[in-house]
């Protein structure tokens, strides 16, 4: 079987809409990343988070180079990530929005290791160092050093999106 050669000119075709479309059928986990800045709590959705290395401990996520929320998190050097649970859909819509004060009403506690916030009720909390950030076309890739975690130990089912909507794993 051979392969055919690389064309840049072929990626230059493809539409936005269908590679969301086709890249959606991919599941994805949601998550709160979340900061400190001031004083005062700050974060936003995530669905681009995973495990990057287990030596040294490292995990990864992607952010929009626009994003209002990620600059005072880069600024103070860490975050926590938290990975949400079915029922915590309302507040991973809330954490997508722009411009709210999305930890209003929202409880929370700050991580051991850098007092970023954990989200309760979520599944687990991942909390961290930033190790590096990286161009990534409209995105910024980042890494970061895991200083502590820990499963929540809730007994409900991972918030997912898949095909553009949010799904439970729940039949």
């Amino acid at each position: 079987m051979t392969t055919p050669a690389y064309s840049a000119a072929l990626e230059d075709r493809i539409a936005p809409e269908e590679f969301r479309r086709v890249l959606g059928h991919f599941c994805s986990g949601l998550t709160i990343v979340a900061g400190m800045s001031g004083g005062e709590p700050v974060g936003f959705t995530c669905q681009s988070f995973s495990s990057l290395s287990l030596e040294p401990p490292l995990v990864t996520f992607s952010v929009g180079r626009t994003s209002t929320s990620w600059p005072p998190i880069r600024n103070s050097g860490a975050f926590c990530v938290s990975i949400l649970a079915a029922p915590q859909e309302a507040l991973c819509r809330a954490f997508a929005v722009s411009g709210a004060d999305k930890f209003a009403g929202v409880a929370w506690r700050p991580a051991p290791a850098t007092g970023s916030p954990a989200i309760d009720g979520a599944l687990a909390w991942i909390d961290c160092g930033v190790e590096a950030v990286h161009p990534g076309g409209d995105h910024l890739i980042v890494v970061g050093r895991v200083r502590a975690l820990a499963a929540a130990g809730a007994d409900a089912d991972p918030l997912l999106f898949y095909r553009a909507a949010f799904r439970g794993t729940a039949a």
